[in-house]
This record gives C-alpha cells, structure tokens and sequence, in this order.
C-alpha cells in the first residue's frame, strides 16, 4: 500500500494540481477510522504518514507507570525511555501500535473515505482556480458528448460541461474540436464536487470577445452600454465614447472591418449590429434602425410600449425572421415593440377618418379652422373646396398634396391634426 499511496501523492499533486499535505491530511483522518476499528481500547489513536516513502504508522498515547495494571492505557518506565529517552512517570508518550495487517484493512475500510475527501479537496482547487475567473474567456478541447448534445471541454487539470442550451443551435461539436466560451459559474455538484460551467450562448460571451479584440474596450475608452443576442443570429451592441474624439462605433468595427470580422468569424457568421448609445429609447430605437428612418413613432403614457410605423419595403427588415430584430430592438429599448407598415397604417387611419366624417358632430360642418395653421395654408385649403373639418376628413393626403402649397408630410400632419382633436 506504500507504493500506491507515494503514486497517488503524486499522481493528484501532479494530473490534478492537489497538494501533497493536503491529501495526506485527507487519507490521515480517513485511516484513523479503520486503526480505532483494529485496535480497540487504546487512547488518543492518531495515524501519520510519511509523504516522502508513504510509510504508515498508526500512533497510540500511553501514561508512564511504575507499575502497569491497564495495559492499553499504560506503559512501565523502562518501556517508555526505549522510545521517548527524556520519558518520566506521569508523562505521555506515542507508541507506535500499527497492526500486521493494517494496511489491507485501511485500504478497504478507507477506500470510500478518501474518495470524498479527495473529491472535496479536488473542488477546492478548483474553485481556488476558477471562481474568480468567472466571466473570463477560457478555451479547451472537447472530450465526450454526453446526454444528447452536453460537452465536457477539457481545460487541463479540470473538465468543464457547456450544456447544449448553452451554446447555439446552429454549432456543432466534435470530438477534439478546440473551443473557445464563457466561464459562466462554478458550483457544487450533489457528490461533494464542483463543476465549471461554460456558455457561447450568453450575451457576455460577445462582450468579452469583444474587449480582447478592442483596445478601447479594454481600456475603457469605450464602453458597452447595453447588449441583447439571438444567439447563432444576431447581437446588437450600443456603444458609448469617454472620450470626445474618439468614435465608438468606429473603434469597435475596426479599420475596414478587422476587429468585427474576427469576431464573426468566431461566432460562426452570426451578424453584429453596433450603433451609438442613447439614454433616450426612442433616439436608441433609431440609432438601432439606421439607416431605416421611422416615419411615424408613439410611445405609450407608461413608456412600456412603443409603436412605429416604417416603410413598406423596410417592413421585413425591421421585423427580422421570425420577428427577431423587432424582439431585439424591444429587449434593448425595455419596451414592447410593435412595428407597422405605412400602407397599412395609413389605411388604417383612412377607415378612422371615413368612420368619423360619418359622425353627427355639428362642428364637423362649422368652417374650417386648424389651430396652429398659417392663414396662407388655410385659403389654399378653403379655395381647393376643403372648407370644413367633414371635407377634409372625407380626403386622402394624396388628395391634399396636389394643392401648391401643401406637401404629402404637412396633409399627413393636417389629417392627423383634424382626426385626433375628434377621438
């Protein structure tokens, strides 16, 4: 048992980064079990192991007698100074008392001792190692595949798990393969173990990608202020410069997309957005959009909701497969985000106006007058024959821009104007 016991120090010390005394101390406390089972009645039973040559010896204490009438308890005089010179009557002394066959006995008493001691201790370093690196970058290789599509990366003296909900659909993994992720948490597992959790999938896992490849970011010249990601798709990222003259966005992208492109290429193609910060939502949404204006935005009276209407052939574009870029732009702005077409808004509100033209409201009929409006825009209006709110209602702004003085933007705001004075 010496042997393997001077095989496993060194194994663990070495495969594992476990040190020596503290397995010794481990196998130390796990043995003295198995020795007080082997010799019973003796006091203060203690084992100690040589780290060096694995020698065990198990140690009982005596006290020194003239004259012994408790055998396991004492020790004549004589007896004592063969071991312990400077021994006198009264004193205690360690006499080494290990068994014949204590080794085959500690080594299937202790077996299940030391494994939870070693796996304790094993945890410890790794927590030693790895807890405070959480949220950094690590890479490994891929070792197994297990339960469906889970990985356990090797980092060397550990392995870590990535489960398959933390990282993209579209990645696919081989044995071998080198991967670079996230080190999203260590924590204690059931059997006295802990375990490295790593992700792709976490918006941070970008961000840190990020700031190695951007000196800026290091730096904190720049900053990410905010960041949301479909993982495998798309990450959007608002920026924000500490310095004047430097550009956020520009220094992010990199000379004629350098820094970005190696990014994407990590993350496999998925697309990258990166705009200017805003503390406002709505200047946000529109840094997030360009160069796709908004034509018209309204913003609910709790701020939890924002709807905006876009042209139709930037409809798709806004709204993303599957509604991903119109979720994005909402988890980035914190707001429910609902997107809508021009033609269909502005048919919208043409039912709304027919509907109220329809109504009985006698001001409908009483001449026409727009608060606000210059008096130049007010004769056109009445001239052209819209010399009334139900007339002007029962017209459409293509209708009203064909009047000289009136463009498609202003019959817009006039409709709108007459339409929201009556709802």
């Amino acid at each position: 048992m010496n042997k393997d016991l001077v095989a496993i120090f060194e194994y663990l010390e070495r495969e594992k980064g476990i040190k020596r005394d503290i397995i010794i101390s481990a196998i130390e406390e796990s043995l003295k079990a198995a020795a007080r089972k082997s010799i019973k009645g003796l006091i203060n039973v203690t084992v100690q192991i040589n780290g060096k040559s694995g020698a065990i010896d198990v140690i009982a204490q005596k006290e020194v007698v003239d004259k012994v009438t408790i055998p396991e308890e004492e020790i004549l005089l004589e007896e004592a100074r063969k071991s312990t010179p400077e021994a006198e009557i009264g004193d205690w002394v360690d006499i080494t008392v290990t068994p014949q066959d204590f080794g085959r006995i500690a080594a299937q008493t202790a077996r299940q001792i030391i494994a939870q001691k070693l796996r304790a201790a094993e945890r410890d370093v790794i927590y030693e190692e790895y807890r405070h690196r959480q949220g950094e970058i690590i890479s490994g290789a891929v070792k197994r595949i297990v339960r469906g599509s889970t990985l356990i990366i090797d980092l060397g003296k550990v392995e870590a798990i990535m489960p398959e909900r933390y990282y993209p659909k579209t990645e696919k993994y081989n044995v071998g393969d080198r991967v670079q992720a996230l080190l999203l948490e260590v924590h204690d597992t059931e059997n006295g173990g802990a375990e490295v959790i790593l992700s792709r999938s976490h918006p941070q896992f970008v961000e840190q990608l990020f700031i190695q490849e951007v000196p800026e970011l290091s730096d904190e010249t720049v900053i990410i202020e905010k960041i949301v990601r479909d993982a495998g798709y798309r990450t959007k990222l608002a920026v924000r410069s500490q310095d004047p003259k430097v550009d956020p966005v520009g220094a992010c992208v990199g000379i004629r997309g350098t820094r970005v492109k190696n990014i994407i290429r990590e993350l496999n193609n998925e697309k990258i957005d990166i705009f200017a910060f805003s503390e406002d939502p709505v200047q946000l949404l529109q840094n997030a959009l360009s160069p796709i204006q908004i034509k018209k935005i309204n913003v609910s009276d709790d701020g939890q909701t924002i709807s905006i209407v876009v042209a139709d052939e930037d409809y798709p574009t806004v709204l993303g497969k599957r509604g991903m870029n119109a979720r994005l732009n909402g988890q980035l702005i914190e707001a429910e985000l609902l997107v809508q077409k021009m033609n269909d808004y502005q048919n919208a509100l043409s039912i709304e106006r027919a509907q109220l033209a329809l109504g009985d409201d006698p001001t409908l009929d009483a001449p026409l007058y727009v608060e606000g409006m210059s008096s130049m825009i007010l004769e056109s209006l009445i001239s052209a024959g819209y010399d009334t709110p139900r007339k002007l209602l029962n017209s459409s702004p293509k209708e009203l821009s064909s009047i000289p003085e009136i463009s498609l933007e202003m019959a817009d705001k006039i409709l709108d104007q007459i339409r929201k004075k009556r709802t």
